[in-house]
């Protein structure tokens, strides 16, 4: 009799395309497990908006297993710790699972591979980090040459499909309403309904996409148009590979361009495990950020006064994700005109968004603030003003800020010129003064 063969799934929550189930499929009959380890990563464990995607996901992949007599297995508890004790009981001959390169899913492999046959597979990248080297050998430090080292190695191989497979006896499992992933008391994630997470919830995403994916270069910018793919979560939970997406979108050397920068934040974070903590460029270790938890709040809250930011903050809070070129706005406002710490802002992207990977949220707050190895200058200082008039976000500040629906659009961008709001705030700062002790802090560094 064969050995039943684990199938541990993290951030990897489909069938097709992965080759840690088509593995455990030619080896043998599976065990399908997914283990909620809030352990092993500590303060990075998870936050609220990706829980309650991690509901549904997890209930769609169950259902997709289901389809094929395997039920999904749920345990809570240490990774390290779960795998293994499962291995024992259930006779398993192997653990298959993807490679991760967290800090935290470093551990969990180490922990697991000491105790156990664990085979890990490639599949969440287009390419594994580390693949990719400079001339001299060195991982790269700089997303352009990169992208052109990268693009060597392309395409990738063709997507596989959905394997055949044969259930092994099962396991006790928790429920998940045991976990208590989704909010309840109160329920913010009304506004969440604007998703469908899940494998087939990603594909739609990607079909959708797909059609007019040769306009994204252009469109990404406009907040008030769909020109962002909105993939990013299925992306960050594994539902559909980026090689699948990679041969979706044919016409769009662009948005393969933003895939490859996931690649390349995957590799920062393999190279340089505490990037998401620690700044990358040493000038910036002791830079002179302002204590204000008042202005902090405000922030969060899209009380800015700065409608551009407002807009952006708010759509956060209500659908758990922001438009790229809004969030870069957002980011710079928080780290430059109010001179808060960069890593007050990635924790509070790491709980409200959806799509909160360790390598892109660290590598973009990084970006922004200058810190990064690679990153823009820290004098690079957006101007929310124009930057909302550049990328006509009009209709975008009236759908998620009503207190300015019916300032003429003349004021829309910085309505405290026509004499403000009602009910709306004024700006926390001055753009002029605000650049000019951002600057005055940043030659601090240098002196």
């Amino acid at each position: 009799m064969t050995d039943p063969q684990i199938i541990w799934f993290r951030q990897d929550l489909r069938l097709a395309d992965q080759a840690a189930v088509a593995a455990a499929a030619r080896a043998g009959p599976v065990i399908a497990v997914y283990v909620l380890d809030d352990e092993t990563p500590g303060n990075w464990r998870i936050g609220g908006a990706q829980r309650w995607w991690l509901h549904h996901s997890l209930a769609a992949l169950a259902a997709s297993l289901e389809a094929q007599g395997v039920p999904l297995v749920l345990r809570r508890g240490r990774a390290g710790t779960v795998i293994p004790e499962l291995v024992r009981t259930s006779g398993a001959g192997a653990v298959h699972a993807l490679w991760h390169y967290e800090p935290w899913a470093r551990v969990q492999q180490a922990e697991v591979a000491a105790e156990c046959e664990l085979q890990l597979h490639d599949g969440n990248y287009l390419l594994p980090p580390g693949t990719v080297r400079t001339g001299s050998g060195g991982p790269f430090r700089i997303f352009t040459p990169f992208w052109r080292a990268l693009q060597q190695h392309m395409p990738p191989p063709p997507p596989t499909p959905v394997p055949a497979l044969t259930a092994a006896p099962v396991p006790d499992s928790d429920t998940l309403a045991d976990w208590q992933l989704l909010p309840t008391r109160p329920d913010w994630s009304k506004g969440f309904n604007v998703w469908t997470p899940g494998e087939a919830g990603a594909h739609a995403a990607l079909d959708a996409f797909a059609g007019k994916a040769a306009a994204y270069d252009r469109a990404r910018n406009f907040p008030a148009e769909a020109g962002s793919s909105r993939l990013s979560p299925h992306l960050h939970f594994g539902e559909v590979s980026p090689g699948q997406v990679w041969h979706a979108v044919p016409d769009s050397d662009s948005y393969r361009r933003e895939i490859a920068w996931r690649d390349f934040a995957a590799g920062l974070i393999d190279t340089f495990p505490d990037s998401h903590e620690t700044p990358g460029r040493a000038q910036f270790v002791d830079f002179a950020h302002r204590d204000a938890p008042d202005e902090l709040r405000a922030w969060q809250q899209g009380r800015t006064g700065y409608p551009i930011v407002d807009a952006g903050m708010r759509e956060l809070w209500a659908t758990g994700w922001m438009h790229n070129r809004v969030r870069m706005i957002a980011a710079s406002f928080l780290v430059k005109h109010l001179l808060i710490d960069w890593r007050a802002g990635s924790r509070w992207f790491w709980d409200t968004l959806v799509d909160a990977d360790l390598g892109n949220n660290s590598l973009g707050w990084q970006w922004i603030m200058g810190s990064g190895v690679d990153s823009s200058p820290f004098n690079r200082i957006f101007a929310p003003v124009t930057q909302s008039a550049k990328f006509d976000a009009s209709a975008y500040i009236r759908k998620w800020v009503p207190e300015l629906a019916r300032v003429p659009e003349a004021a829309i961008h910085a309505p405290w010129e026509a004499g403000g709001a009602r009910g709306y705030p004024p700006p926390l700062v001055d753009h002029a003064v605000a650049r000019a002790r951002a600057l005055a802090a940043y030659a601090a560094t240098r002196a």
